[in-house]
């Protein structure tokens, strides 16, 4: 984080007469079709960098520790290039003296696009204000996920990490009754406030058992109903995908069903194997009537069951190339024999293998160990 001193605040800036009459000078990138960052231009300007004590920092290797410099000269804009190992560019243009970025010109620092934009004072409230509620919304969606489970026979650690503000992900687990415990991953199609909402509404039928005339210990029977619940037509054009498994600790063996989902993963305690299980359902939400069908299998002692979304693993490396679910799934046979925070190493290995800023749907990765 920025030094106090240097951080250009949008609260602060509003109080300050940065140009005449009510504009501000802003510059502006997307963190996602919902989700934007803005930094007003204010007297000292702003630095860019990797590290603080920029004042805006982009944890990007191609971007150097103290890259560029803007600031206001006169009536313009200006960004200097401070030694940087990669240039600073302006609409397509190194710069290679302090060079002026005109209103709606876009400066590029690594592989990350910036706009300078004017701004209102009523335009950065209004925006501040929704970025206020959806922040609010994303602590209420996070507040329903499920505590890790590290004391019984069936545990479960997880890793969340929308890639808006409000992302189209839920999941959840716990004991259903007796012997049995429920698992579940819901992706919601698009990201931002309508996907997160939707979500929402799936996992609290999902949380309190509450589908209709349903037994929710039978995947096929959960699905069959969802998606006479949730159909697209009646919620927006919203359509999500599922992957929902039911485990009977007495007997060991795993019922489930994916509803348009890819395979969730078994894998043996020493990494040997990795079985996907999936049933080759259709989405929930697209056509009603639909039937579908789940399957089981027997689990062995100390294996590892990973349930995720699709974020996980379409990435594009930096070699240029796109990933599929087998390059994820060499990931979870080719770690240590039982590392202690697994979802959080996995995590790190797919950023560590992305390029930067490529990580642009929800990363969520439940694992079950059965003991």
């Amino acid at each position: 984080m920025a030094d106090i001193d240097q951080t250009q605040i949008v609260t602060l800036a509003r109080d300050i007469d940065l140009v005449a009459g009510d504009r501000l000078h802003c510059l502006e990138y997307s963190l996602s079709a919902d989700s934007e960052e803005r930094h007003v231009i204010g007297p000292l300007g702003l630095k860019i960098g990797r590290t603080s004590p920029a004042d805006i920092v982009i944890a990007d290797s191609e971007v150097s520790r103290g890259h560029c410099m803007v600031t206001i000269v006169g009536e313009d804009v200006v960004v200097a290039d401070l030694g940087s190992t990669n240039g600073t560019y302006v609409d397509g243009t190194r710069v290679t003296a302090p060079t002026v970025l005109p209103v709606g010109s876009v400066l590029q620092v690594g592989n990350r696009s910036i706009k300078h934009e004017w701004r209102t004072s009523s335009e950065i409230k209004q925006s501040d204000d929704f970025n206020r509620e959806l922040k609010m919304a994303a602590s209420y969606v996070r507040a329903l996920l499920p505590e890790p489970v590290t004391d019984q026979s069936i545990r479960a650690r997880w890793t969340y990490l929308p890639s808006a503000k409000l992302g189209g992900d839920a999941f959840g687990y716990g004991h259903l009754r007796d012997e049995l415990f429920v698992c579940y991953l819901v992706d919601v199609a698009g990201h931002g406030a309508g996907a997160a909402m939707h979500a929402v509404a799936i996992m609290n039928q999902l949380r309190q058992h509450a589908l209709p005339n349903t037994d929710m210990a039978d995947p096929a029977a959960v699905l069959r109903r969802l998606n006479e619940l949730f159909q697209m037509d009646e919620h927006a054009g919203l359509y999500f995908t599922i992957w929902y498994g039911v485990y009977d600790g007495a007997t060991r063996r795993l019922e489930y069903a994916s509803g348009g989902h890819h395979a969730s993963y078994l894998v043996s305690r020493d990494r040997s194997e990795a079985m996907p299980l999936r049933t080759r359902n259709t989405l929930i939400g697209a056509m009603p009537g639909i039937q579908y069908k789940s399957d089981s299998l027997i689990v062995p002692n100390g294996h590892r069951l990973f349930i995720f979304s699709d974020g996980v693993y379409e990435i594009i490396d930096k070699d240029g190339k796109q990933w599929g679910i087998a390059d994820f799934v060499a990931l979870l046979q080719n770690g240590p024999e039982d590392h202690a925070d697994e979802t959080n190493r996995l995590y790190r290995e797919v950023c560590a293998r992305a390029r930067p800023d490529t990580l642009d749907d929800d990363f969520s990765l439940v694992m079950l160990t059965f003991d």
